[in-house]
């Protein structure tokens, strides 16, 4: 069985954020995925079957569990499949158990359209004073006018504003009080960002519930912060914006963003690119 090592949300290797890719020709048992994922040890790992010329299905497994979406393991599957020549430029459906989703391939960069982006609820007071002791932060590390706030385009996320970047790199996580947070409001984890004249925002994502403490790029996080700062009037519609993640992990990451209005409401996209940095055999008995 045929696996790789994508660092996605970058063109270099060893930069951007690693997840494992496996081609697969038929549907594995579950409890193989997530043996394949553990082994693997990056925080997502994609199962990629393709279903027809125009069609793909992907699963995603972190470490622990099995995930509904990842967008930085999405755009190194469909930026896999383009390099090995198993697809070509065009476009594509990935079929994950967040719904369909819309998928463009470019010569150098893969876009994906997100899942409908939902503004869930603000935290409260007493959920944000949490959520920042959990981070040896305090109210003055806070940004006046913007709370926290649980969005999701296709996994939810509490989405964490910071004064300044030096806040950012100072932030320490107590991984057991995050843990039970995200538990307890139904979230994936916690997407911090400071808002920034050199990009639209640098960003520290953490999600130790699903055993990953801090990744270097999150798609689906920064999609949900697109959401967020459109809301906000932070971001305009049709713009590109740029978010810089996993500089102070040595894996700096671009992750690329688009907020759409559609006639069925607004959208969220999601770009990037992603390299091969290992490919390998996987060998299981038959």
């Amino acid at each position: 069985m045929k696996a790789y090592v994508m660092d996605a949300f970058s063109k270099e290797v060893f930069y951007g954020n690693q997840a494992g890719a496996v081609i697969v020709e038929n549907e594995l048992d579950e409890a193989l995925m997530k043996n394949i994922a553990a082994e693997f040890k990056h925080s997502e790992t994609a199962f990629i079957r393709v279903i027809d010329e125009k069609n793909v299905a992907v699963r995603y497994f972190t470490p622990e569990a099995e995930v509904d979406l990842c967008g930085h393991a999405t755009v190194a599957a469909f930026s896999l499949l383009r390099r090995l020549g198993v697809i070509g430029i065009g476009e594509y459906t990935a079929h994950t158990k967040a719904g369909k989703l819309k998928i463009s391939v470019g010569e150098d960069c893969v876009w994906m359209d997100m899942a409908p982006p939902r503004f869930i609820r603000e935290l409260t007071d007493a959920e944000t004073a949490e959520l920042f002791e959990a981070y040896s932060l305090d109210k003055r590390d806070s940004v006046g006018g913007m709370r926290p706030a649980i969005v999701s385009t296709g996994l939810a996320d509490i989405i964490m504003p910071v004064k300044d970047r030096a806040a950012l790199m100072r932030a320490v996580q107590n991984s057991a009080a995050v843990s039970e947070l995200s538990r307890r409001l139904d979230c994936v984890g916690v997407h911090m960002f400071a808002l920034d004249e050199g990009c639209t925002a640098f960003c520290s994502n953490f999600a130790p519930l699903y055993g990953i403490e801090e990744e270097c790029a999150t798609g689906t996080a920064n999609a949900a912060l697109t959401y967020y700062l459109y809301r906000a009037s932070k971001v305009k519609a049709g713009e590109v914006n740029r978010f810089l993640q996993g500089e102070h992990m040595g894996r700096p990451s671009s992750v690329f963003s688009v907020m759409t209005e559609t006639e069925a409401g607004p959208r969220v996209r999601i770009g990037g690119d992603a390299v091969i940095s290992i490919a390998c055999d996987i060998l299981i008995d038959e």
